[in-house]
């Protein structure tokens, strides 16, 4: 298990720990004591930890190496029902952009999501989870596919933008996301997304268009992450706490301010501390979603989706 600067003190608890049971299996010393004050500390120190996290550590967590990707999400959402479907039937196929059918609770859906790597090597294959215009004119593909026969679509939002790169440019990298956002908006099946890392800039806008938009709860949303908004605003990374507070772009802040429609709770320390539970509750949140918007008609639908959006940036002094 890796750990982020402020989990210290509980690694140092959880090291005490193993040694205090290490003690007592080696010795003839009666440690049971020890290891539960230990331990009680340890439960005492996580629980304080986590309930106080700044934007800043939330978005550490959202980046966590041990925390499960979109893959990780499918895979146990789907089991093996999942079939990935490849290209945008233009260019190429994107592999930081994945998508394909797949069933939840029985139900079929279009699965569409950024997918990150866990090492060097897959880091690069996936492009860091930063989709090309490729990749976002591939889910497009794949959406209105869902379209024509009538299923609905997931969507998991994790990326830290889309690919800035030249050829990105080139090839209508803006172009591509606006093109999802105008065709989403108007997609006429219900659209389910779930932010399940990070969320950044129109990377994520580009497939997160949805009926009902759900966080989990140490993600991000945000036009802008904070090193770059940093580096902006004051010519260095160092000022990125301060502007993780100054986005407002925690779960908690999207909630308040009506961007999103819920908050999906994680285990005590993340997704990552309890993998099965957190895709138990994300399969609820889908399922709930989903059961509210099936029975729809297309114009109701629509209609709730155009007043979604059309309120947002509406506030009263």
């Amino acid at each position: 298990m890796e750990y982020l600067d402020f989990e210290l003190p509980i690694k140092e608890l959880e090291d005490q720990l193993e040694k205090c049971v290490v003690i007592g299996k080696e010795s003839e010393v009666d440690v049971t004591n020890t290891c539960k004050q230990i331990n009680k500390k340890l439960e005492e120190t996580k629980r304080n930890i986590y309930k106080n996290l700044t934007a800043w550590q939330r978005v550490q967590l959202s980046r966590h190496p041990n925390r499960p990707y979109t893959l990780d999400h499918i895979h146990a959402l789907c089991g093996d029902t999942f079939l990935e479907l490849h290209g945008d039937r233009g260019f190429k196929d994107d592999k930081a952009m994945i998508g394909g059918l797949g069933k939840i609770s029985g139900q079929s859906f279009m699965i569409i999501g950024q997918q990150k790597g866990y090492n060097t090597k897959t880091r690069q294959y996936r492009n860091f989870g930063m989709a090309n215009p490729e990749g976002y004119r591939k889910a497009l593909r794949l959406m209105k596919m869902a379209e024509k026969f009538g299923i609905p679509v997931v969507t998991l939002v994790d990326t830290p933008g889309a690919y800035p790169g030249l050829e990105a440019e080139e090839r209508g990298q803006g172009e591509a996301i606006a093109r999802n956002i105008f065709e989403m908006v108007r997609l006429k099946v219900p659209v389910i997304t779930v932010i399940v890392g990070e969320g950044a800039s129109g990377g994520a806008l580009g497939i997160g268009v949805g009926d009902r938009v759900y966080m989990l709860e140490n993600t991000w949303y945000s036009v802008i992450s904070p090193e770059s908004c940093s580096s902006i605003l004051w010519k260095s990374w160092e000022y990125k706490e301060q502007a993780a507070d100054a986005l407002k772009l925690t779960s908690s802040d999207m909630k308040k301010q009506k961007l999103i429609d819920d908050i999906i709770p994680e285990p005590l320390g993340g997704a990552h501390f309890d993998r099965e539970s957190t895709f138990t509750t994300v399969e609820q949140y889908i399922m709930k979603g989903f059961n509210e918007l099936k029975d729809l008609s297309t114009e109701d639908l629509l209609a709730q989706r155009y007043e979604k959006y059309l309120a947002m940036g509406h506030f009263k002094d």
